[in-house]
């Protein structure tokens, strides 16, 4: 399934007018300002595809990287994705909670996954990456959030030293892990 913004059209072999003519008819479905998909596209979720529209370098985060990782049985409220710190925040019809992250840490722990029906990749944190960051903006998303995904992590043979190996790269995640290791050993 390919998304179609109307800045790309030319490409499908159609005319502005044309494909918004097509849309008004109910051949191409609205996911969000600027991207349609066709009605016969595959299920997709609309909120990853909107989020990797909008940016390339797009990256599933925090409480929705834990969740996708199960680390938690917190449901978002939004769909978290980070940027790097001083890239522009997109406007979204979509419900994603923009976060910037400092460009020297923002590969770390990143890997692409396809997005389930569709032809998009996006960004996600690793399940490391993904614990550091939780501890380090516990402020933010809650101390809770952080000890239950890493106890949870520890429960299925997670290894705290590529934990804190991850944590030594990052800001203000090292001491808070340390501490909850300690208390959980």
């Amino acid at each position: 399934m390919k998304t179609i913004t109307p800045g790309a059209i030319a490409q499908e072999g159609l005319s502005r007018s044309a494909f918004y003519r097509a849309a008004k008819e109910g051949h191409y479905e609205r996911i969000g300002r600027g991207i349609y998909l066709p009605v016969d596209a595959t299920a997709a979720d609309w909120d990853w595809v909107e989020a990797a529209s909008r940016r390339s370098d797009s990256t599933i985060c925090l409480t929705s990287a834990l969740a996708h990782h199960d680390l938690t049985d917190a449901i978002p409220k939004a769909l978290d994705v980070a940027i790097p710190r001083g890239s522009r925040l997109p406007a979204t019809a979509a419900s994603i909670a923009w976060h910037s992250f400092d460009r020297g840490t923002f590969d770390l722990g990143r890997d692409q996954v396809q997005i389930p029906g569709s032809d998009h990749t996006i960004g996600l944190y690793s399940a490391e990456r993904s614990i550091a960051d939780a501890f380090r903006l516990r402020g933010d998303v809650g101390y809770e959030l952080a000890r239950d995904a890493l106890k949870e992590w520890l429960r299925r043979g997670g290894k705290p030293s590529a934990l804190m190996e991850m944590a030594t790269r990052l800001p203000r995640a090292k001491r808070p892990i340390l501490q909850a290791l300690d208390v959980l050993s």
